[in-house]
């Protein structure tokens, strides 16, 4: 995913298309001859050309970071006024964009391909996030379950087999959506997939189905593989601290 603010979930995820084509179908779009192309803020015609449909101005500072600030014409909406005026339920095309995903699956439920998608975003903890929120307020952890949902939205249209690396998608997460991250991992791999992850969650390390432990410190201490194995080799091993904490846990799950 990008990092500027023309850069959402729902473009990313390949559904806004389906959105502009139900705004362009309204009978409000027909009498003004609007297409899908008017209610996309990356071509001209319906954005606001002040701020080209982000919705934001980039200011440059000198000493410090860019900050982005809302556009003075159009008020942060990306669009033109009157493209704003065609309405899906009394919702413009701006309004849509600040729908959380969880919102838009109930809204959506009669597209089923964009609903698909969507719930793809839900799976992976993510239906907080609302359709057109700017890639720049994503953390790393949201940008790569992003990623994921992605792939598993594109996962029935392709035959061959992939290699995902994951560098600590746990980073930030709560209890319950590193379960469900799991879950999420785990249909990569039912569908034939290997996922290859760098972390130190136990939650997550213990459900793996092969553990490379390296240490046995950190820095110069380290960068030695320790112990190689399923989950019950490592915990077995003396010379592992993984394996330390995780024989507990095992142990607990009656492994």
């Amino acid at each position: 995913i990008g990092r500027s603010p023309r850069s959402n979930p729902i473009t990313y995820i390949k559904g806004f298309d389906e959105v502009r084509e139900l705004f362009a179908a309204q009978p409000l779009s027909k009498s003004r001859r609007y297409t899908p192309a008017t209610f996309s803020f990356n071509t001209g015609g319906g954005r606001c050309e002040e701020c080209e449909g982000a919705g934001q101005v980039m200011v440059e500072m000198v000493f410090m970071a860019d900050v982005y600030v809302p556009c003075d014409a159009c008020g942060g909406t990306r669009f033109k006024r009157d493209v704003l005026d065609v309405r899906i339920r009394g919702q413009s095309v701006h309004d849509v964009l600040q729908w959380t995903v969880d919102d838009a699956i109930g809204r959506f439920r009669h597209q089923p391909r964009l609903g698909a998608a969507l719930w793809q975003l839900q799976q992976v903890g993510l239906g907080y996030l609302r359709l057109g929120q700017p890639a720049t307020t994503l953390s790393g952890g949201e940008a790569q379950r992003l990623k994921i949902a992605r792939e598993l939205i594109q996962a029935n249209k392709r035959e061959s087999r992939k290699l995902y690396l994951l560098d600590e998608p746990t980073t930030g997460l709560h209890l319950d959506d590193v379960r469900q991250l799991i879950t999420v991992l785990d249909r990569l791999v039912d569908a034939g997939h290997t996922v290859l992850v760098i972390e130190h969650h136990l939650d997550v390390i213990k459900r793996a189905d092969w553990i490379v432990d390296m240490g046995p410190e950190a820095g110069d201490g380290g960068g030695r593989v320790v112990v190689q194995g399923p989950p019950e080799a490592v915990a077995a091993s003396a010379a592992s601290h993984t394996g330390r904490f995780l024989a507990p846990l095992l142990e607990a799950a009656g492994r």
